[in-house]
Protein backbone atom coordinates (compact mmCIF):
# COMPACT_ATOMS: atom_id res chain seq x y z
CA UNK A 1 0.00 0.00 0.00
CA UNK A 2 0.96 3.09 -1.03
CA UNK A 3 1.86 6.24 1.62
CA UNK A 4 -1.31 8.11 -0.01
CA UNK A 5 -3.29 5.18 0.27
CA UNK A 6 -2.51 4.54 3.93
CA UNK A 7 -3.19 8.20 4.67
CA UNK A 8 -6.40 7.79 2.94
CA UNK A 9 -7.65 4.67 4.49
CA UNK A 10 -6.96 6.36 8.10
CA UNK A 11 -8.64 9.62 7.02
CA UNK A 12 -11.74 7.17 6.12
CA UNK A 13 -11.33 5.82 9.58
CA UNK A 14 -11.13 9.30 11.63
CA UNK A 15 -14.49 10.24 9.54
CA UNK A 16 -17.04 9.84 12.47
CA UNK A 17 -14.22 11.62 14.75
CA UNK A 18 -13.65 14.71 11.95
CA UNK A 19 -17.72 15.02 12.11
CA UNK A 20 -17.36 15.17 16.01
CA UNK A 21 -13.90 16.89 16.40
CA UNK A 22 -14.54 20.08 14.12
CA UNK A 23 -17.83 21.54 15.85
CA UNK A 24 -16.59 20.25 19.06
CA UNK A 25 -13.49 22.29 18.61
CA UNK A 26 -14.91 25.28 17.23
CA UNK A 27 -17.16 25.12 20.31
CA UNK A 28 -14.27 24.95 22.64
CA UNK A 29 -12.54 28.24 20.80
CA UNK A 30 -15.50 29.85 21.19
CA UNK A 31 -16.19 29.45 24.78
CA UNK A 32 -12.31 30.12 25.15
CA UNK A 33 -12.45 33.61 23.49
CA UNK A 34 -15.16 34.39 25.53
CA UNK A 35 -12.63 34.43 28.26
CA UNK A 36 -11.33 37.31 27.15
CA UNK A 37 -7.65 35.47 26.11
CA UNK A 38 -6.05 35.84 22.99
CA UNK A 39 -6.72 33.62 20.11
CA UNK A 40 -3.29 31.92 20.12
CA UNK A 41 -3.76 30.48 23.59
CA UNK A 42 -6.83 28.33 22.52
CA UNK A 43 -4.71 26.82 19.92
CA UNK A 44 -1.64 26.39 22.22
CA UNK A 45 -3.81 24.26 24.39
CA UNK A 46 -5.17 22.43 21.90
CA UNK A 47 -1.61 21.43 20.44
CA UNK A 48 0.09 21.03 23.67
CA UNK A 49 -2.67 19.69 26.21
CA UNK A 50 -5.13 18.33 23.88
CA UNK A 51 -7.26 17.08 27.06
CA UNK A 52 -11.15 17.33 25.16
CA UNK A 53 -13.43 17.03 28.14
CA UNK A 54 -10.48 19.02 29.93
CA UNK A 55 -10.20 21.59 28.02
CA UNK A 56 -13.76 22.63 28.44
CA UNK A 57 -13.59 22.13 32.17
CA UNK A 58 -10.77 24.31 32.27
CA UNK A 59 -12.01 27.40 30.71
CA UNK A 60 -15.04 26.69 33.73
CA UNK A 61 -12.45 27.24 36.22
CA UNK A 62 -10.90 29.99 34.73
CA UNK A 63 -13.72 31.73 34.47
CA UNK A 64 -14.46 31.27 38.04
CA UNK A 65 -10.52 32.49 38.79
CA UNK A 66 -9.71 28.76 39.65
CA UNK A 67 -5.78 28.38 40.88
CA UNK A 68 -3.09 26.50 39.13
CA UNK A 69 -3.00 23.36 41.44
CA UNK A 70 -6.87 23.75 41.18
CA UNK A 71 -6.89 23.32 37.48
CA UNK A 72 -4.14 20.90 37.68
CA UNK A 73 -5.94 18.29 40.76
CA UNK A 74 -8.91 18.47 38.80
CA UNK A 75 -7.86 18.05 35.16
CA UNK A 76 -5.84 14.99 36.75
CA UNK A 77 -9.27 13.91 38.30
CA UNK A 78 -10.97 13.83 34.87
CA UNK A 79 -8.43 12.32 32.61
CA UNK A 80 -7.42 9.58 35.32
CA UNK A 81 -9.74 7.53 33.46
CA UNK A 82 -6.75 7.07 30.73
CA UNK A 83 -4.78 5.36 32.90
CA UNK A 84 -7.24 2.41 32.45
CA UNK A 85 -7.49 3.17 28.64
CA UNK A 86 -3.52 2.83 28.83
CA UNK A 87 -3.08 -0.39 30.63
CA UNK A 88 -5.08 -1.61 27.78
CA UNK A 89 -3.09 -0.68 25.11
CA UNK A 90 0.32 -2.06 26.63
CA UNK A 91 0.67 -4.69 24.56
CA UNK A 92 -1.01 -2.97 21.59
CA UNK A 93 1.91 -0.34 21.88
CA UNK A 94 4.81 -2.39 22.61
CA UNK A 95 7.22 -2.14 20.12
CA UNK A 96 6.26 1.12 18.19
CA UNK A 97 9.33 2.62 18.71
CA UNK A 98 9.44 6.68 18.22
CA UNK A 99 5.73 7.16 17.88
CA UNK A 100 5.15 5.59 21.25
CA UNK A 101 5.38 8.79 22.92
CA UNK A 102 3.17 10.14 20.79
CA UNK A 103 0.57 7.58 21.05
CA UNK A 104 0.39 7.58 24.47
CA UNK A 105 -0.12 11.76 24.61
CA UNK A 106 -2.67 11.35 21.72
CA UNK A 107 -4.82 8.92 23.34
CA UNK A 108 -8.44 10.61 23.62
CA UNK A 109 -11.79 8.94 24.70
CA UNK A 110 -12.38 9.12 21.02
CA UNK A 111 -9.17 7.55 19.86
CA UNK A 112 -9.28 4.71 22.01
CA UNK A 113 -12.59 3.87 20.38
CA UNK A 114 -11.39 3.78 17.19
CA UNK A 115 -8.38 1.48 17.71
CA UNK A 116 -10.01 -0.70 20.02
CA UNK A 117 -12.73 -1.00 17.15
CA UNK A 118 -10.46 -2.39 14.50
CA UNK A 119 -10.47 -5.42 16.52
CA UNK A 120 -7.65 -8.02 17.20
CA UNK A 121 -4.71 -7.23 14.48
CA UNK A 122 -1.45 -8.40 13.43
CA UNK A 123 0.71 -6.10 15.59
CA UNK A 124 3.51 -5.10 14.03
CA UNK A 125 4.99 -1.87 11.93
CA UNK A 126 2.13 -1.28 10.05
CA UNK A 127 -0.51 -1.75 13.03
CA UNK A 128 1.59 1.01 14.96
CA UNK A 129 2.11 3.51 11.99
CA UNK A 130 -1.89 2.98 11.25
CA UNK A 131 -2.63 4.26 14.68
CA UNK A 132 -0.05 6.80 14.54
CA UNK A 133 -1.68 8.40 11.67
CA UNK A 134 -5.20 7.79 13.06
CA UNK A 135 -4.12 10.13 16.37
CA UNK A 136 -2.76 12.39 14.56
CA UNK A 137 -5.11 13.46 11.84
CA UNK A 138 -7.87 13.35 14.80
CA UNK A 139 -5.72 16.02 17.02
CA UNK A 140 -5.48 18.07 12.98
CA UNK A 141 -9.39 18.07 13.17
CA UNK A 142 -9.49 19.50 17.06
CA UNK A 143 -7.13 22.08 16.23
CA UNK A 144 -8.63 23.04 13.29
CA UNK A 145 -12.19 23.18 14.54
CA UNK A 146 -10.20 25.06 17.81
CA UNK A 147 -8.43 27.91 15.35
CA UNK A 148 -12.37 28.09 13.54
CA UNK A 149 -13.77 28.41 16.66
CA UNK A 150 -11.36 30.98 18.39
CA UNK A 151 -11.54 33.12 14.70
CA UNK A 152 -15.14 32.84 14.91
CA UNK A 153 -15.23 34.03 18.69
CA UNK A 154 -12.95 36.63 18.21
CA UNK A 155 -14.39 38.09 15.03
CA UNK A 156 -18.39 37.65 15.77
CA UNK A 157 -20.73 37.94 18.58
CA UNK A 158 -23.46 35.41 19.17
CA UNK A 159 -25.07 33.46 22.05
CA UNK A 160 -23.33 30.01 22.47
CA UNK A 161 -25.39 28.54 24.81
CA UNK A 162 -25.53 24.66 24.50
CA UNK A 163 -22.61 24.68 21.86
CA UNK A 164 -21.04 22.34 24.54
CA UNK A 165 -23.36 19.51 24.08
CA UNK A 166 -21.36 18.56 20.55
CA UNK A 167 -19.14 16.30 23.16
CA UNK A 168 -22.30 14.48 24.56
CA UNK A 169 -23.67 13.92 21.12
CA UNK A 170 -20.19 12.60 19.73
CA UNK A 171 -19.78 10.15 22.86
CA UNK A 172 -23.27 8.56 21.69
CA UNK A 173 -22.57 8.07 18.46
CA UNK A 174 -18.71 6.45 19.26
CA UNK A 175 -21.03 4.06 22.17
CA UNK A 176 -23.43 3.17 19.33
CA UNK A 177 -19.91 2.75 16.89
CA UNK A 178 -19.24 -0.09 19.60
CA UNK A 179 -22.22 -1.37 20.48
CA UNK A 180 -22.45 -2.71 16.76
CA UNK A 181 -19.27 -3.69 16.50
CA UNK A 182 -19.13 -5.78 19.98
CA UNK A 183 -22.97 -7.15 19.80
CA UNK A 184 -22.52 -7.56 23.62
CA UNK A 185 -24.74 -6.37 25.98
CA UNK A 186 -22.67 -6.61 29.23
CA UNK A 187 -20.34 -4.05 28.90
CA UNK A 188 -22.98 -1.57 28.54
CA UNK A 189 -24.98 -2.65 30.86
CA UNK A 190 -22.47 -2.47 33.22
CA UNK A 191 -21.48 0.35 32.28
CA UNK A 192 -25.34 2.07 32.58
CA UNK A 193 -25.50 0.26 36.40
CA UNK A 194 -22.23 1.92 37.26
CA UNK A 195 -22.91 5.21 35.71
CA UNK A 196 -26.22 5.32 37.66
CA UNK A 197 -24.97 4.36 40.77
CA UNK A 198 -22.32 6.76 40.34
CA UNK A 199 -24.58 9.58 39.93
CA UNK A 200 -26.89 8.32 42.90
CA UNK A 201 -24.14 7.69 45.36
CA UNK A 202 -21.44 9.81 44.83
CA UNK A 203 -20.52 13.74 44.58
CA UNK A 204 -19.74 14.97 41.65
CA UNK A 205 -16.27 15.73 41.83
CA UNK A 206 -16.05 11.39 42.29
CA UNK A 207 -18.56 10.58 40.18
CA UNK A 208 -16.34 10.20 36.85
CA UNK A 209 -13.33 8.27 38.33
CA UNK A 210 -16.11 6.14 40.97
CA UNK A 211 -18.33 4.56 37.31
CA UNK A 212 -15.06 4.07 36.01
CA UNK A 213 -13.27 2.38 38.83
CA UNK A 214 -16.19 0.37 39.93
CA UNK A 215 -16.92 -0.66 35.84
CA UNK A 216 -13.20 -1.59 35.63
CA UNK A 217 -13.69 -4.03 38.85
CA UNK A 218 -16.67 -5.64 37.64
CA UNK A 219 -15.26 -7.05 34.34
CA UNK A 220 -12.07 -7.62 35.68
CA UNK A 221 -13.98 -10.11 38.21
CA UNK A 222 -16.18 -11.08 35.48
CA UNK A 223 -13.16 -11.94 33.14
CA UNK A 224 -11.35 -13.85 35.99
CA UNK A 225 -14.67 -15.90 36.67
CA UNK A 226 -14.75 -17.13 32.86
CA UNK A 227 -11.04 -17.75 32.89
CA UNK A 228 -11.81 -20.05 36.20
CA UNK A 229 -14.71 -21.42 34.52
CA UNK A 230 -12.80 -22.45 31.65
CA UNK A 231 -9.73 -23.43 33.40
CA UNK A 232 -11.74 -26.01 35.49
CA UNK A 233 -13.22 -27.83 32.06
Amino acid sequence: MSLIAQWRYASLQTLPVMFGYLPLGAAFGILFMQLGHPWWMALAMSLFIYAGAGQFMAVTLLANNAGLLEVAVATFMLNSRHLFYGLSLLKRFKGAGWRKPYLIFALTDETYSLLTSQGQQAQGPDDHANAWRISLLNQLWWVLGTLAGAMAGALLEFDSRGIEFALTALFIVLTLEQASRLRQALPFVIALLTGLGALILLPEQDLLLGAIGAASLILLAHYHWIDRSQGSR
